[in-house]
């Protein structure tokens, strides 16, 4: 598996930039200039794109005169890796403290079906060991 670049150093801005690519599956510089909020300038978003590319996060193909950007990492372990460092670094790394957190400053009640998804893998993870 590739490494996965560690997302606590991304920007908002080269955050909404990655949830575009990841949302397209790949995407020139103009395309994610179309669909960011308040977009800066198209060199801007081109510069940004550079540095994603410099630090792992994205990766390019040249199309003719355009560059295709793509994920560098699939979503899924991008989460994990962030997730993990959200747990280390906020929760001294326990995951107890995590989901209570999650469950006790949850927006909205949780429902039953998510609480019993819930159940459904804390009873797994039980019987797994770990």
């Amino acid at each position: 598996m590739p490494k996965v670049p560690v997302a606590k150093s991304l920007t908002r801005r080269e955050r909404e930039i990655m949830d575009i690519i990841y949302r397209r599956g790949r995407a020139t510089a103009q395309e994610v200039l179309e669909e960011l909020p308040k977009p800066p300038s198209y060199s801007a978003v081109r510069a940004l794109l550079r540095l994603l590319e410099e630090r792992g996060h994205v990766t390019h193909a040249q199309e003719g005169q355009r560059y295709v950007y793509s994920a560098a990492v699939p979503r899924r372990d991008a989460r994990k890796s962030a997730l993990a460092h959200v747990v280390k670094t906020f929760f001294g790394g326990s995951v107890h403290q995590t989901m209570s957190a999650l469950v006790e400053s949850s927006r909205t009640k949780l429902s039953r079906d998510e609480l019993d998804r819930l159940s459904e893998i804390i009873d797994r993870a039980k019987k797994e060991g770990r």
